[in-house]
């Protein structure tokens, strides 16, 4: 299993942090525009430190910003892609992703070499560009409710990629859909769910999902898929593991690799 980035937050102690702060004298009343000046360089102090090459890895820093944009699970599939070929190989070459944003993640696929892809949109495309509706328009991402039966033969696709799908769903629901990504994958399927505590990029959408997003632990996770009979691909979670570990990668969501029951 992936496992969650470090903390990046700093704690600093009760005003040790800001500079002659000792120094002003408690009888003297300074000026309200030097205790914000005061506060201002405090503040570029730390950003400066965290940000600086003594501060932290280039890592740190990626995680930090996409901390502090939010977090997509699709968005996050740019970046595990390299550690999921070398974890798949073959099984990439005929992909199904299921999530939302599922145009943009399957037009990255589609420009890999050797690798045909399709999409499965849970929700309406609102307000997608001229390259969603053309791939809509080529059956090659389809619009459907996740928690009917997907309108898929068996073993459709070597590998289905879920992402920032099921965090929407109640686990009367999960109880359908997980066995039907099981269904139509031939090789196994991939789920990048969010951490609890973290901020999604689309909150503003929540009318859009029906509910808010139900961020579980992995400990939740593992359970359920146990109830559900359904097991880790351990082969390849081995081999995502330890192509990440090589480039120190940390993925920004929690990633569940599982066996196709057939």
């Amino acid at each position: 299993m992936s496992r969650r980035p470090a903390s990046l937050s700093r704690r600093l102690g009760d005003g040790a942090g800001i500079p002659f702060m000792g120094s002003l004298n408690p009888k003297s009343r300074p000026s309200p525009f030097l205790s914000i000046g005061l506060v201002l360089v405090g503040a570029f102090l730390i950003i400066g430190y965290v940000y600086s090459g003594s501060g932290g890895s280039n890592a740190d820093k990626v995680a930090l910003s996409r901390l502090e944009a939010g977090v997509s699970c699709s968005s996050e599939i740019y970046q595990a892609l390299p550690y999921l070929k070398k974890a798949y190989r073959d099984s990439m070459h005929k992909v199904l992703h299921v999530g939302p944003d599922s145009c943009a993640v399957v037009s990255k696929l589609l420009k890999e070499e050797d690798t045909e892809a399709w999409g499965l949109e849970p929700y309406d495309l609102d307000d997608s560009d001229a390259n969603c509706k053309s791939l809509v328009r080529k059956g090659i991402v389809r619009v459907a409710d996740i928690k009917f039966p997907l309108p898929y033969r068996s073993k459709s696709f070597s590998l289905v990629i879920v992402s920032d799908a099921l965090d929407y769903l109640s686990p009367r629901y999960l109880n359908k859909t997980l066995p039907e990504f099981s269904r139509v994958s031939a090789d196994g399927f991939v789920i990048l769910s969010g951490y609890p505590g973290q901020r999604r990029v689309k909150v503003a959408e929540m009318s859009k999902f029906g509910r808010p997003a139900k961020l579980r632990s992995s400990s939740w996770w593992i359970r359920f898929f146990v109830q559900t009979k359904l097991e880790e691909n351990e082969a390849a979670t081995k081999k995502f593991e330890l192509a990440a570990a090589k480039k120190a990668y940390q993925s920004s969501c929690q990633i569940f690799h599982l066996k196709s029951l057939h």
